[in-house]
């Protein structure tokens, strides 16, 4: 089964905000999924970007592959958490 870490697109028409889950790659976007890891809301100002770095780091380490949107999100939401 191949674990994929990908956007669900939740709210209202011109008023999407996203959850970050982990769901098995044959499963409808918006379908089912194992795990809830955040969100991310593009709309607001700032930009919202919520995600669990345990978890995350827990289901990379069972093989789980970011689709390249949430790569993206990942390293550029890295560059603005201060350093601690």
């Amino acid at each position: 089964m191949a674990v994929h870490i990908r956007l669900s697109r939740h709210g209202t028409i011109k008023s999407p905000f996203y959850r970050i889950v982990v769901t098995d790659h044959r499963n409808r976007r918006d379908g089912r999924f194992l795990e809830n890891l955040g969100t991310w809301n593009p709309l607001s100002k700032p930009v919202a970007f919520v995600i669990d770095r345990e978890r995350l780091a827990y289901w990379r380490s069972k093989g789980a592959e970011p689709s390249h949107t949430v790569a993206r999100l990942l390293k550029v939401h890295a560059k603005a958490e201060p350093a601690s």
